[in-house]
């Protein structure tokens, strides 16, 4: 009768047959095998072979990399560019006025807000303390009212040091050394170029990047709805899409505008009730193409509801065809913004735009820097967005390979 080992004891070996040749084990025979390299944790094989692409696309890699690390730079605009000291020590006490909106009593005036630019409170702050400036002195909004040429006033570096000499006699200097400089010159109103490209960068990008995203996820539901079902829901959203379509989004806003100030949330909500169209067709083909499937006839045979069928089986292959259109999405959407403040019907003026860059530009032939630099700012933005979106398209393509 044969007996069953025991956990913890080990199972009986049985008697060799007289005659037989004894059964040697190598050491490492029946041992458990050796656990396999260690990879990339979270990636499957797929998705390692589509970033390994992705990194062998040197251009695209390496604009998405500048993408990167200018959007993250223009996040702490405040500390870059700013009419307010990043750090402070006034009399012992350590202040923050990037952060926080200190009195000017504090300093010994009596306005609410202080003015950091202004002689009286930069000499009591040098006889009291010292004060730690971002690297470029105005902020998109500062008025510069001592400026060595009439607004629009060019870059600092190309003017003279004669032209610099009133203003620089008012600080205590004689050149334009002696003078907070305008790297960028100035618009028609006093303020920065560098300081208005910065914020506007952000706000450009920031209002590109919400756009694409919640516009992409209601299209990537609407398209798996249609393809999924078909039949009258596919039929029914396709006439719906085809009418919605069809509206003119910049008359709506030229009509809106009429009635209230456009602000940032208002136009991304104006823009966001139109641009999710943009995705719909390519995921319900998709979503048509998958849906007789074996796997997912085999997910329903399971008992397996729609919803789980449409996020788990067939939403990740739907997803490759959105990640590839989603650069160019953002691309579309940042555009979308800038024609808009070109044209006067973005953002409340004032705001730091890209846009409305430009049309100072038009307006002021005679100031080349500030077309020149708007002109330049959004070729370089998009430039790497369509770099980048390729990269990832091919990244996806699995008829695409890298030698």
């Amino acid at each position: 009768m044969n007996e069953v080992a025991r956990p913890g004891e080990s199972a009986a070996v049985p008697a060799p047959m007289p005659g037989a040749q004894p059964i040697v084990l190598r050491p490492d025979e029946g041992a458990p095998p050796p656990p396999a390299p260690a990879g990339r944790r979270g990636l499957s094989p797929i998705n390692r072979r589509r970033l390994d692409n992705f990194r062998r696309n040197r251009l695209g890699y390496a604009s998405f990399l500048i993408f990167t690390v200018l959007f993250v730079a223009s996040l702490f605009a405040e500390f870059i560019a700013n009419d307010r000291p990043i750090l402070l020590s006034y009399k012992g006490e350590w202040l923050v006025p990037v952060l926080v909106d200190y009195p000017e009593e504090k300093f010994g005036g009596f306005l609410a807000q202080t003015d950091y630019r202004s002689p009286e409170i930069r000499k009591e702050i040098a006889e009291n303390g010292w004060a730690l400036w971002p690297a470029i002195r105005f902020s998109y909004d500062t008025i510069n009212e001592d400026l060595p040429t009439p607004s629009p006033s060019p870059p600092t570096w190309m003017l003279t040091d004669a032209q610099c000499k009133p203003v620089a006699e008012k600080l205590g200097g004689s050149t334009c050394a002696d003078i907070p400089w305008h790297w960028l010159g100035t618009d028609n109103t006093t303020r920065d170029v560098l300081a208005r490209v910065i914020y506007g960068f952000r706000i450009s990008v920031l209002f590109g990047l919400i756009l694409a995203a919640v516009s992409s996820a209601i299209g990537v539901v609407a398209g798996a709805v249609q393809g999924y079902f078909g039949g009258w829901v596919d039929l029914a959203f396709q006439r719906f899409i085809e009418v919605w379509g069809g509206i003119p989004t910049l008359y709506l806003i030229i009509i809106i505008s009429a009635f209230i100030a456009p602000g940032f949330f208002v136009l991304l909500g104006i823009m966001l009730l139109f641009s999710w169209v943009a995705l719909v067709s390519v995921v319900r083909a998709e979503f048509l193409r998958a849906r007789n499937f074996e796997y997912v006839r085999a997910a329903r045979a399971l008992g397996l509801s729609n919803i789980r069928i449409m996020a788990v089986h067939l939403l990740p292959n739907a997803m490759v065809a959105t990640l590839t259109f989603l650069p160019f999405i953002l691309n579309g959407s940042i555009t979308t913004l800038t024609s808009l403040d070109f044209l006067g019907f973005g953002l409340p003026p004032g705001s730091p735009s890209l846009g409305e860059l430009l049309a100072q530009g038009k307006d002021n032939l005679t100031a080349p820097w500030l077309g020149l630099t708007g002109f330049l700012v959004i070729a370089v933005m998009l430039s790497l967005l369509v770099f980048a979106g390729e990269a990832v398209r091919d990244a996806f393509d699995p008829r695409k390979t890298f030698v």
